[in-house]
C-alpha cells in the first residue's frame, strides 16, 4: 500500500459513489465487484453489454467499469451507447486488450481512464484518487471535459506540427494512437 494515498480519506470520498462492473468473465467481474465493494457505497454487476444498458438506465451509477472484449454488445459500443444517454458519465475501461486500434477507439468514444489487466491495487488506488478528484471538480464545475492517461511514450509519438497546432490532448493521443497502429 502505498503511503501517499490516504486511504480513509480516499474511501470517505469513494463511499459517496455507486459504480457499475461490465465484465463477462465471471470470475473477474466477482475479483472486481468484491474489491469495489470496499470502496463504492453501491456496485452492481453485469455480465454482458445488453444487460448492462438495461440496468444502466435503472440505476444510473456514478461509474461504470466497462471491459472491451465481451460477447453481442462489446465494451465500446456499449459505452458509445451511454455516452449518447449521458454525456458526462464517467467511464472507465479495463480490459487486457493492448489493441492500439481498440484503445484509439475507446478514447475516441470519450472514456475517462483505461486500466490495463492484470489489475494490481496501486492501479486501482490511482484510479480511485483521479475518479474522485474528477467528480470534485464537476462538482464545481460542470464540464464536459475528459482528462486521459496514457502512457507517455504515446503522447512522444506525436510530431511535432500536431503539437504547434493547437488541437486538444484528446485529438493529439488519437493521432498519436494512429501513427502508432499504421506504422
Amino acid at each position: 500500500m502505498s503511503s501517499n494515498v490516504d486511504l480513509i480519506q480516499l474511501t470517505e470520498q469513494t463511499k459517496k459513489l455507486t459504480a457499475m462492473v461490465v465484465e463477462d468473465e465471471v470470475v473477474a467481474n466477482d475479483l472486481l465487484s468484491s474489491t469495489f465493494k470496499n470502496f463504492f457505497a453501491e456496485v452492481t454487476s453485469a455480465y454482458n453489454g445488453a444487460d448492462a444498458l438495461r440496468m444502466y438506465e435503472k440505476i444510473n451509477p456514478d461509474i461504470i467499469f466497462v471491459d472491451i472484449i465481451m460477447p453481442e454488445i462489446d465494451g465500446i459500443e456499449l459505452a458509445r451507447r451511454i455516452r449518447s444517454i449521458n454525456p458526462s458519465q464517467i467511464i472507465i475501461v479495463i480490459s487486457a486488450s493492448n489493441d492500439i486500434q481498440k484503445i484509439s477507439e475507446s478514447i475516441e468514444v470519450g472514456v475517462n481512464s483505461f486500466i490495463q489487466k492484470p489489475i494490481d491495487t496501486k492501479k486501482i488506488l490511482e484510479m480511485l484518487q483521479n475518479i474522485t478528484s474528477l467528480v470534485a471538480k464537476r462538482k464545481k464545475i460542470e464540464t464536459k471535459t475528459f482528462s486521459i492517461s496514457l502512457p507517455l511514450d504515446v503522447y512522444e509519438l506525436v510530431d511535432d506540427n500536431a503539437k504547434a497546432e493547437s488541437i486538444s490532448k484528446n485529438a493529439v493521443i488519437i493521432r498519436a494512437l494512429r501513427s502508432f497502429y499504421n506504422n
